[in-house]
């Protein structure tokens, strides 16, 4: 009995290591089943549940957890629906683009939806899934991808047929010329990017 306790709080112990000692911030429940490799669901289920109650995890949606108050917000965007990636204004306004403020963040996945999340607002907007899977213009920080500039752009054309943009003077028109065809074939997405980028030069 004595060692089976002991056996019990080691293997306790080495599972919130492997949480601590994992780069990233945010887990979705499969992340951890993943990591706990050996154990099966109702096993991972329970926990999961012991460290939200014992303070070594934080539940902030069902199914998503964080090691603790410090978690990438960003990270968490592109967890709560996947796949996703941060674009769109708060990419936009990031690179000077765009002048206005916002405090959601924009993501790009398979669903048109607003959460809020621990106080944050997240707002997903719908791409095809021929868009949203292609990984041009999309940059892997390690734990979230981001849309570069030009990606960002882009989506929102694809999306907005009247859009506003404050300064395209840091856009790299070779960029968007790469990125374009991940659109497929739009006309009007192209006769879009054409009317902007004349609008820079003029």
């Amino acid at each position: 009995m004595i060692n089976l306790t002991f056996n019990l709080r080691n293997m306790k112990k080495g599972f919130i290591k492997a949480i601590l000692k994992a780069e990233q911030t945010v887990f979705t429940f499969k992340d951890l089943f993943l990591m706990w490799d050996g154990i099966d669901v109702n096993t991972a289920k329970k926990r999961a549940s012991y460290y939200v109650r014992s303070g070594n995890l934080y539940s902030l949606r069902r199914g998503i957890y964080v090691k603790d108050k410090k978690y990438d917000r960003f990270e968490l965007a592109t967890k709560i629906f996947t796949p996703a990636y941060i674009s769109f204004e708060t990419v936009l306004g990031n690179a000077g683009i765009t002048f206005q403020y916002y405090s959601q963040i924009f993501v790009a996945c398979y669903q048109t939806k607003e959460i809020i999340v621990d106080r944050q607002k997240f707002v997903f907007r719908t791409l095809k899934d021929l868009i949203l899977t292609n990984s041009t213009g999309i940059e892997n920080k390690g734990n979230y991808a981001v849309a570069s500039p030009e990606r960002a752009f882009l989506d929102v054309i694809y999306l907005s047929k009247d859009y506003h943009f404050d300064n395209l003077s840091s856009i790299n028109w070779g960029k968007v010329d790469e990125i374009v065809p991940v659109y497929g074939e739009n006309k009007r997405m192209r006769v879009r990017v054409n009317q902007y980028h004349k609008s820079v030069e003029e």
